[in-house]
């Protein structure tokens, strides 16, 4: 029995202090949260960079198809100046849209 007295007891963390594994841990999950925001910031720059490309090649071919229609060639002023007026068409659907959204009429 004074065997079982004698032998020391592991340390207790101080009041408040947390031990080394869940410090260890805490450290891993701040350093992939940190890894993660990093990831996100930089793929989402790249994602929206596609998604403007993708939108100017969609009006592109929208133009094209439409002025074409027309009878239009791509290169030419007229072609140009009909590009431009289905820009103002969808300048002015967009401000619709986005009043409609607002609620007003």
């Amino acid at each position: 029995m004074t065997e079982a007295r004698t032998k020391a007891r592991p340390p207790q963390p101080a009041s408040g202090e947390l031990p080394r594994s869940a410090r260890a841990a805490s450290l891993l999950l701040a350093v992939v949260a940190a890894l993660g925001l990093h990831a996100l910031l930089v793929s989402g720059a790249a994602t929206r960079e596609a998604a403007e490309a993708e939108l100017a090649r969609s009006i592109a071919d929208e133009d094209r198809d439409v002025c074409s229609q027309f009878g239009l060639r791509p290169d030419t002023p007229k072609f140009a100046a009909c590009s431009r007026e289905l820009a103002a068409v969808r300048r002015r659907q967009s401000d619709r849209d986005r009043a409609a959204a607002a609620g007003i009429p």
